[in-house]
């Protein structure tokens, strides 16, 4: 694809965005910046050392930032090499945007494979794409346009809303509810049952799950996460949520829109999280704990009770994320910290000592 027919296919790329288009080259392909070759297109963003990065670059083509102290300075220097650029003021979205156009997704011809059950009961839209061995319980649906691919479960109540995507071997148990343009990895598993026992003298009685798990429009599940549902009520993810593999969403949790989930984080029964959260990988939500929104959490934090909206917090138990850096600077210091207490203590003892060695007035 010609550089210039790509731009066309860019979001921000309007008459008026500053371009190069040198050669014009015929892109095979997209690459990092420091492994881009003659035919490929990569990308710059704000940061430090981006003229020397660019210097030493094979790429053919480059998006650069459009704002940025070094903007106009990038901007000659590939123009100076005859490089083809555009300035963006997201490059990385115009990157993103750029893949799709370079690797265009192969799509399965719609049709049901000899070796798939569907159920006589079930309900298969138009444009479907049911792969080898795929299971469709009863009473459950299958929107327009959707792909299970090979070894896909859905049990019996299953709804899948048009353009769903469900990869091999990802498993949805009943009362499962997936939104438009759903997306679940291999080996997820939605609606599974809650961890819900009752301590009784004779051991854990089992509290039936009944409840659902609902995924609202565009969520993506990521490959071995799991989403539990409740035993009553619901477990709801919000529209446009992205969760990353090997994540963990307890019995009945409510995520707002726009969220985004990291690796191994784990929710407990109950949370809530606003508008926008942001979970960091392995960070933990305590049972009922109420995260507000635009709320960010560094790795491995651990939130136990509230977070306010648009709070970073850091840490096990999570805390501010300015005042757990301050804490961190302290951290490598507390053996010499201990070490001087100890000679205080010392010294204060062998003080004291003297002065009740003294013969009195």
């Amino acid at each position: 694809m010609r550089f210039s027919s790509l731009l066309s296919l860019l979001s921000e790329v309007s008459d008026a965005t500053p371009r190069h288009l040198g050669e014009d080259p015929d892109l095979s392909g997209a690459q990092a910046l420091d492994a881009a070759g003659p035919t490929q297109l990569s990308f710059l963003e704000e940061g430090h050392a981006l003229t020397a990065a660019l210097a030493a670059s094979g790429a053919a083509a480059v998006l650069i930032p459009a704002r940025g102290e070094d903007a106009a300075v990038l901007q000659q220097q590939a123009t100076e090499r005859n490089l083809a650029w555009v300035a963006l003021h997201n490059p990385r979205l115009g990157f993103a945007e750029a893949l799709e156009a370079l690797y265009p997704r192969s799509r399965p011809e719609p049709g049901v494979h000899p070796t798939a059950v569907v159920h006589a009961t079930a309900r298969l839209g138009s444009n479907v794409h049911l792969g080898a061995h795929v299971v469709v319980g009863a009473g459950s649906s299958v929107g327009d346009g959707c792909i299970l691919h090979p070894s896909v479960v859905l049990y019996e109540d299953v709804i899948l809303e048009p353009d769903c995507e469900l990869h091999a071997q990802a498993v949805l148990h009943p009362g499962s509810r997936l939104g438009r343009a759903c997306v679940v990895h291999s080996g997820a598993v939605i609606g599974s049952e809650g961890f819900g026992f009752v301590p009784t003298a004779a051991g854990w009685r089992k509290m039936p799950q009944t409840g659902l798990v609902v995924l609202e429009d565009g969520v993506e599940v990521g490959c071995g996460s799991t989403l539990d549902r409740p035993s009553v009520g619901e477990t709801r993810i919000g529209a446009g949520t992205k969760i990353d593999n090997l994540v963990h969403i307890g019995h009945g949790v409510i995520t707002g829109r726009g969220c985004a989930l990291a690796a191994q984080v784990g929710i407990a029964g109950g949370a809530r999280l606003g508008q926008g959260v942001i979970l960091a990988g392995q960070v933990g939500v305590a049972n009922r704990a109420v995260i507000g929104d635009r709320a960010i959490a560094s790795s491995k934090s651990g939130i136990h009770g509230e977070v306010a909206a648009g709070e970073v917090v850091s840490g096990y138990p999570a805390i501010p994320n300015r005042l757990w850096l301050r804490c961190s600077a302290v951290f490598n210091k507390l053996p010499e910290m201990a070490r001087t207490l100890r000679q205080l203590k010392a010294a204060g003892e062998g003080g004291t000592a003297a002065v009740s060695r003294e013969p009195a007035q």
